[in-house]
């Protein structure tokens, strides 16, 4: 009797656990969706509204200008994804000088570019610089959020990535809509993502302590900066070869169905967002509940692909795509698939896997090579090369991600958590520190 008690009491304490924790992780899921409908929502306005305000060649520009932003604002999602995992493993630590550096060198690349960009793109020579602030403005959001995803504060993560689409498409939108031309709604928007730093810090901010916690290196932010790029790189590959091997007709008709695989793709991120700060810690439920979400996700979305892919291909083209939506399952297949591959390569980022993004570079190879000698020059036959990539890449995600990394998250697998208080504010409680043999970080406030 007296052996049996403390076991009943210590699984009572397991479920209260793990029902606080479901619960937090269910708002802060909500919160996170939320804010990434938000975020495209807006980021989608903006091309809208250009297209009804501006001439064609203003449309050609802003579009290229906004292109520009993305491109050499890659190194700020690169910085989060570091952040994020350094906080997870070690606590809080003083990153500023880092990210200081970064923004000088994505801001810098496109000052020094100027004479190129204005020649080349034909762009006002004043638009590199407006582009510059913004690009600084988001490197700089970007620690932030790195921040509050790390520290498992998902509510003010959504808080922050809401603020930062504002301050980034907002100002944008109302340059458009007073009617400023591209130069002047980039100068508005410019100025409005400039006042985005100073939010998203305070947002972010926490009590002064002490912290013995390694610093954020070069390194790191170097490798989360690869995984970046080449997630956007082999999403985008099949689209780009598109453009080079279809006809203008079927490479419009292409693009049409990729919308449907981007579609497949970051609708089950949230998953992915909310795993990353257990998967730091080496807690493989967390990479197994984010694989079956996402998965579970990209079914219902190849199986609604099947049963409504007129309907799909109407909604994201018009009604002259109806024709194609028998190859709608494939296009959403491809996303699910590279959906499932990113999980696995977050996984393997914070567990300080070298070359992580490996397997995804493998890939675009394959793909372009395979393209090059079968010159497939049909929606279906690019189609068919880009599922069969999808499947090969996402299956050498899988083997490598069963092999140990080196990092410390490999070294040590955490005891399962102790009792202690629920999710607050859509953060989840971590594992009991006293069991963790790495150095213990100071810990968070609540939410």
């Amino acid at each position: 009797m007296t052996l049996r008690r403390p076991v009943r009491r210590e699984k009572t304490a397991q479920t209260e656990l793990t029902r606080g924790w479901s619960t937090g992780l269910g708002a802060a899921g909500v919160s996170v969706t939320v804010a990434g409908v938000l975020v495209n929502g807006l980021a989608y306005l903006v091309p809208v509204l250009a297209a009804r305000r501006l001439d064609p060649a203003d449309l050609s520009a802003l579009a290229a200008a906004l292109g520009l932003v993305a491109i050499v604002g890659v190194p700020g999602l690169g910085l989060q994804l570091a952040v994020a995992v350094h906080r997870a493993r070690h606590g809080a630590s003083d990153t500023r000088r880092l990210t200081a550096v970064t923004a000088a060198v994505c801001a810098g690349t496109l000052v020094a570019a100027t004479p190129l960009l204005v020649t080349a793109l034909d762009l006002p020579v004043e638009m590199p610089a407006l582009l510059a602030v913004t690009t600084a403005a988001i490197v700089f959001s970007s620690r932030s959020l790195g921040e509050l995803q790390g520290g498992q504060r998902f509510v003010r993560l959504a808080v922050g990535m809401a603020v930062l689409a504002a301050g980034r498409y907002g100002g944008v939108i109302a340059g458009l809509l007073l009617g400023a031309g591209p130069t002047g709604a980039l100068a508005v928007g410019a100025l409005t993502a400039a006042l985005t730093p100073a939010v998203l810090a305070r947002l972010a901010r926490e009590p002064r302590r002490s912290s013995t916690a390694p610093r954020l290196t070069v390194a790191q932010v170097v490798a989360g900066c690869g995984a970046t790029v080449a997630m956007l790189v082999v999403s985008y590959a099949d689209l780009l070869l598109a453009r080079q091997l279809l006809s203008p007709s079927d490479s419009g008709a292409y693009s049409v169905g990729t919308v449907l695989s981007k579609g497949a793709l970051w609708a089950p991120q949230v998953a992915a967002v909310l795993a990353l700060p257990r998967l730091a810690r080496g807690d493989r439920r967390s990479r197994t509940v984010a694989l079956a979400v996402t998965g579970g996700c990209g079914v219902v979305l190849v199986l609604a692909s099947t049963l409504a892919g007129g309907l799909a291909f109407r909604l994201a083209g018009g009604p002259d795509y109806d024709h194609l939506g028998r190859y709608a399952p494939l296009f959403a297949a491809v996303g699910a698939l590279y959906a499932v591959a990113f999980v696995l390569l977050n996984d393997r980022l914070a567990a300080g896997a070298r070359w992580a993004a490996a397997p995804l570079w493998m890939g675009v190879a394959g793909l372009v090579a395979v393209t090059a000698a079968l010159r497939p020059h049909t929606v279906p036959g690019l189609l068919l090369a880009a599922v069969g990539t999808a499947i090969v890449t996402t299956a050498l995600m899988a083997v490598t991600a069963r092999r140990p990394a080196p990092g410390p998250a490999a070294e040590t697998r955490p005891s399962p958590p102790r009792a202690s208080p629920s999710a607050v504010g859509g953060r989840s409680s971590p594992p009991d520190r006293a069991d963790d043999p790495r150095p213990p970080g100071p810990a968070a406030p609540p939410g």
